[in-house]
């Protein structure tokens, strides 16, 4: 699951600038009383974290008016929190607009893996909360480990040319035929179905050097940006914040990294959404297919309903000439990239190739309200052969991709190696370094087979179910072969002793699949489901004053939702 998008409407566009600690602190709050297996866990009580739970955020004026900027240390390896290396992430805040009747902080995350949260708040996204909990609570964000202003932050930018050198077959992992590959083959364009054992080791090949680009550059950080410790990271937020309980919504990947912290701290839960569920019980095959299947979806239905949504801008007279367009444009694309303009961002690849029109297909799903008409226009002109407003749609959104063997464990030679790396190995990444967080948290946190034949072996499975965005889906997991990987398996929810949890679902979501919400619903203790009928991804601060009005009455009074409650 490679292309999640979360994009907010009515967004300013401010660059994200934090200043340097300075003034107001917050007092430190101590652990919520605890008891069995939370009590256990508690890692507040570690003499070697207490400098983490024990500091205090010092606020400054954010480079954006009406937003307050700090920077929080979390050890990188909660393993070894006191070998002195750490990452410091960027935080931000507005606010409570009525802070005579403010109950606390509410921390959010804006999806992902690889959205930066204190970017979000600094662009406006407090906006999209209800007026009643922004009146009650503080809204709070950071950039997670490894993520935007996150230092030190991943990079994967491609290394420099060198002469390929022979590799030696890691033990136990068998050398396949199909990815030692020719020359030819290494510069071929994968197509959204290979097919052929030339297909398949362009696709091997380049997901191989992806993947080494990353262990070339972010190699002392990979193994430690996941989401179980992101979640450790929002714990010692919240003590930082001086908030005994945590109060929490999490869009789209943010749903991963509450259910994260309701398993590890169930008992310091306040009150917590998940709006756009990840279900963690699926393996990797099963969540591409999960999520490329509610993108063929979400494609008919744009096929069906554009004209009441797009109007006369609609590419055809019928669902049937829009899904004609949409599969030819995929056939021409996979033969010749479609012609761009000159200044367009697909000019210096000649042009925009089948996947990269699949992605912009996708994507324009997330917000139909503001993405269906843009679309429209740009599937037209790309038929008419100018593809430049569908290479430019991504420029429109902000991208934020979601979803998510062999464990390395502590002491191993590889562990070792990364130990010995200074810290200024790390280069500095580039302004926006999701892709590179999309691809190292989720291959971290979902375990992917070392042998390429489940990726094939998946292909027919997956086009059976979802078509080109199924296949597209297999081969974007292939990166993940080649990548180290964390201690996190499939699993049900476990997370007892805590507090009812509001699962938000919509029916019509691409990338989160409505199915998945009904699950996490039903795997927490106490969880509670609100249904929004309706398209796009995500329901709350777009899904209308039904939502709103629901919601913010659990996060401001913890009322909860009746059962087959619907919006």
């Amino acid at each position: 699951m490679n292309r999640a998008v979360r994009r907010r409407p009515a967004l300013a566009t401010t660059a994200l600038a934090l200043l340097g600690a300075l003034s107001l602190t917050a007092c430190t709050g101590g652990p919520a009383p605890a008891t069995g297996k939370a009590q256990a866990a508690d890692p507040a009580s570690r003499p070697d974290l207490k400098p983490f739970y024990g500091q205090r955020l010092q606020w400054t004026d954010c480079a954006t008016d009406g937003y307050e900027c700090a920077r929080l240390t979390v050890p990188r390896d909660y393993g070894r929190p006191g070998n002195g290396r750490t990452f410091v992430l960027p935080v931000a805040r507005a606010a409570a607009t009525g802070p005579a009747r403010r109950i606390g902080s509410l921390v959010y995350n804006p999806g992902g893996p690889g959205a930066g949260g204190a970017s979000s708040l600094e662009e406006g996204m407090d906006e999209s909360f209800g007026a009643a909990v922004r009146a009650r609570f503080d809204i709070v964000s950071f950039d997670p480990r490894g993520v935007g202003g996150s230092v030190p932050a991943l990079t994967c930018e491609p290394a420099e040319a060198e002469e390929a050198e022979a590799e030696e077959p890691e033990a136990g992992v068998e050398e396949e035929p199909a990815e030692e590959t020719s020359e030819e083959a290494s510069d071929a364009v994968a197509p959204l179905y290979p097919r052929t054992e030339a297909d398949r080791s362009a696709a091997a090949s380049g997901a191989r050097t992806a993947a080494e680009d990353c262990e070339e550059h972010s190699g002392p950080i990979l193994r430690h940006v996941g989401t179980e410790d992101a979640a450790r990271d929002l714990d010692v937020l919240r003590a930082a914040l001086g908030e005994r309980e945590l109060t929490y919504l999490g869009w789209s990947y943010g749903t991963s990294l509450g259910t994260s912290y309701a398993e590890q701290f169930p008992r310091r839960v306040r009150a917590m959404v998940l709006d756009g569920a990840i279900d963690p019980s699926l393996d990797w095959r099963q969540r591409v297919i999960s999520q490329s299947a509610g993108f063929r979806r979400s494609v008919d239905d744009y096929a069906e309903q554009c004209a009441e949504i797009a109007g006369d801008s609609c590419p055809g007279s019928s669902p049937q000439e829009i899904r004609s367009l949409i599969e030819r444009l995929y056939q021409r694309a996979e033969r010749e990239p479609l012609p761009v303009a000159e200044d367009s961002t697909y000019a210096e690849y000649g042009g925009m190739d089948a996947t990269a029109v699949l992605d912009a297909v996708s994507m324009a799903m997330y917000t139909p309200e503001d993405q269906w008409e843009p679309l429209s226009e740009a599937l037209r002109e790309a038929d008419q052969g100018d593809a430049t407003k569908l290479g430019a749609l991504d420029d429109e959104v902000e991208t934020e991709e979601e979803t998510e063997e062999g464990t390395e464990g502590p002491g191993t030679a590889e562990e070792e190696q990364e130990e010995e790396q200074e810290e200024d190995e790390t280069p500095e990444p580039p302004g926006d370094n999701g892709d590179a967080a999309l691809t190292a948290v989720n291959c971290l946190d979902v375990p992917h087979p070392r042998s390429l034949r489940p990726y094939w072996d998946a292909l027919a499975p997956a086009d059976q179910a979802a078509g080109v965005y199924g296949t597209a889906g297999v081969t974007a997991e292939l990166t993940c072969r080649d990548w180290p990987s964390g201690e996190r398996r499939p699993h049900k929810v476990d997370a007892e002793g805590v507090p009812p949890v509001l699962i938000v679902g919509t029916t019509g979501d691409p990338s989160t699949p409505y199915a998945e919400a009904v699950s996490l619903a039903e795997q927490f203790p106490q969880g509670m489901l609100l249904t929004y009928e309706g398209l796009g991804h995500t329901a709350y601060g777009r899904g209308g004053a039904c939502v709103t009005a629901k919601v913010d009455a659990y996060l401001v009074k913890r009322e909860r939702v009746r059962p087959g409650a619907t919006c």
